[in-house]
């Protein structure tokens, strides 16, 4: 006796807008009886990770009927989605929610995206598919928010320009705003650069070697990097990279490391993307 092949997963496609909102078109989920045309409560179920009991922690979109036959349901980027990792799933009244697996992404929309003027906190959105074949959401919410752009490397220097976003003023925030490293790992003081500001563009020049004299000789450092501004009753702006089609940069957008002199001798300096997609650089020994 053969045994019986197990049912492959409902397939989700997603399709991006510009503005970051998401809509799922569903095929191959059949709904428990006694579901009908008439009878809509299946649902998309978003579950974020680390926060399933929260209040916040599970969001529920209707799905409905297209023309096709397929279920569809939208994500719009009015709706609040906190910062994090979201498993889909499918479900139908009060039964068990099933993972969706990725099937056909339309991210155009996102790549270079150009979010247009607004106070509102910036919503990002970035459908992925996780190692074991299973359909989730990287979400960001940010305001304000600095998009790293080009990154330039010298000897021991990073040059890296960018454009800030949701703030009502961009050029009176970044006049006499300066960029700063703050150490993770230690309560050592906070390293700063000037900034170079036009309109809502700016650009920096980070020395690989003031990051190094705060280097113990131990474990790695990392050095988080962030805008602020003169006013500080202003929020500072993380420095990250979301306004594109990649959920993870780490291991895609890579930088070579530079050695550099430090108190206790040579150190491996390199920037890198976390993996919330925020800009940081490491100084540590070398590797």
């Amino acid at each position: 006796m053969t045994e019986a092949t197990e049912a492959a997963p409902a397939r989700a496609d997603c399709v991006a807008d510009s503005a970051g909102g998401l809509t799922f078109h569903i095929a191959g989920w059949t709904r428990p009886a006694p579901g009908s045309y008439d009878d809509w409560r299946g649902a998309l179920v978003l579950v974020r990770r680390g926060a399933a009991d929260s209040p916040d922690g599970e969001v529920r979109l209707p799905l409905g009927p297209t023309a096709d036959g397929r279920l569809q349901a939208a994500l719009p980027s009015t709706v609040a989605l906190p910062e994090g990792r979201w498993d889909i799933h499918v479900a139908y009244g009060e039964e068990e929610p099933q993972r969706l697996a990725p099937g056909l992404n339309d991210l155009r929309s996102l790549v270079d995206r150009r979010p247009g003027p607004s106070t509102s906190p910036l919503s990002v959105r970035i459908p992925y598919a996780t190692k074991h074949g299973n359909l989730s959401l990287r979400s960001w919410r940010r305001a304000p928010h600095a998009e790293a752009g080009e990154i330039r490397l010298e000897d021991d220097t990073m040059a890296v320009r960018g454009r800030l976003y949701r703030v009502e003023y961009p050029a009176d925030w970044l006049a006499g705003a300066v960029v700063e490293a703050r150490c993770r790992r230690r309560a050592v003081p906070v390293r700063t650069a000037p900034l170079e500001a036009d309109g809502p563009d700016f650009s920096f020049t980070l020395s690989y070697s003031e990051l190094a004299r705060s280097w113990d000789g131990d474990r790695a450092d990392v050095w988080d990097l962030w805008l602020r501004p003169a006013d500080e009753a202003m929020a500072p702006a993380r420095l990250a990279r979301i306004l594109d089609d990649v959920a993870d940069k780490k291991e895609i957008f890579t930088y070579p490391p530079r050695t550099v002199a430090g108190p206790r001798g040579e150190v491996q300096a390199q920037p890198y993307y976390t993996r919330g997609n925020d800009l940081a650089v490491r100084i540590g020994p070398p590797a």
